[in-house]
């Protein structure tokens, strides 16, 4: 026990690390952003440094979401601290959202009324930006916590940014082109901005308690009916605390003369079958049959 205890602290200590490196490298490369889009005049690159903000404060609640959602549950919040980390998700899409619409409102005049731009300079920070995301990327993807995953996917759509940027750069190195500069601005902002709404959508869905989009409520009483002595299922209820940690809620309704020992067998079987659909928490109501249930028609 203690030694499985260690190593779940010593999985989430490298898991904050990660994170920490990958904030602290964003976080600086963020500011030489906002810096160098100013002196090239790119909006490209001021876009591109609004989308880094977010993930810098993304990365940032991620790592200290993931101290919280480890906390015990307590006479507060009885299912734990977990849903902490969608507070991360929320303010960092509310925040990419803002950004980019400041980015689309100076984006679109620009596109009829292009202004040079410092093409060495939006060359030399998009080579910068490839290396430092690239490196923040290769730190995270050897994570295995869901934090990491998801993080580590925002940084690699930095890192294809700023390929498109050091795209243009080269294009405008050899032909005058300002024009592509907004354009590209606008295109990236529209992609953001897609993403923001759909992870939007992701977490305002979990915090209204939808059933997990990978899970059948119909498949998992299915397979709970299946297993011997069970004669009915209703009432069934899953949600999810992070998109992570699954629960569920069920009346399982067995043959009337099941003695108490073959009843905690049963319980037995249907956690284990409810655990292969990722279901972490199980409530079970068991009762005989011929038993009045108010809840089975509800």
């Amino acid at each position: 026990m203690n030694s499985h205890s260690h190593h779940n602290h010593s999985h989430n200590h490298r898991s904050q690390t990660n994170i920490t490196v990958a904030f602290l490298l964003n976080l600086s490369f963020t500011i030489i952003e906002f810096v160098g889009g100013a002196l090239t005049n790119s909006l490209a690159i001021v876009s591109d440094a609004v989308h880094d903000l977010g993930d810098t404060i993304s990365l940032g609640f991620s790592w200290y979401m993931e101290k919280v959602s480890h906390k015990n549950r307590d006479k507060q919040f009885s299912y734990g601290y977990k849903r902490f980390s969608l507070l991360a998700a929320l303010i960092n899409s509310l925040v990419l959202l803002a950004g980019s619409l400041i980015i689309l409102f100076e984006a679109v005049p620009r596109l009829f009324a292009p202004q040079a731009v410092h093409v060495e300079g939006m060359f030399g920070l998009a080579i910068l930006g490839i290396v430092v995301n690239g490196v923040a990327v290769l730190r995270l993807r050897r994570g295995k916590t869901m934090n990491e995953k998801v993080v580590s996917w925002h940084l690699l759509e930095d890192v294809l940014g700023w390929v498109a940027v050091l795209i243009i750069s080269v294009v405008m190195l050899f032909k005058e082109i300002p024009i592509l500069d907004p354009l590209f601005s606008i295109v990236f902002t529209a992609y953001i901005l897609w993403n923001v709404f759909k992870n939007l959508k992701q977490t305002m869905m979990i915090f209204l308690q939808s059933i997990p989009s990978d899970i059948e409520i119909s498949e998992v009483e299915k397979k709970i009916a299946s297993l011997r002595d069970v004669q009915e299922v209703h009432d069934t209820h899953i949600w999810t605390m992070d998109g992570e940690y699954h629960i569920l809620t069920t009346h399982v309704v067995v043959t009337e003369n099941l003695d108490k020992e073959s009843i905690i067998l049963l319980k037995r079987k249907i956690k284990e079958v409810v655990r292969g659909f990722e279901i972490e928490h199980a409530t079970l109501e068991i009762e005989r049959e011929g038993e009045e249930c108010y809840l089975k028609d509800c």
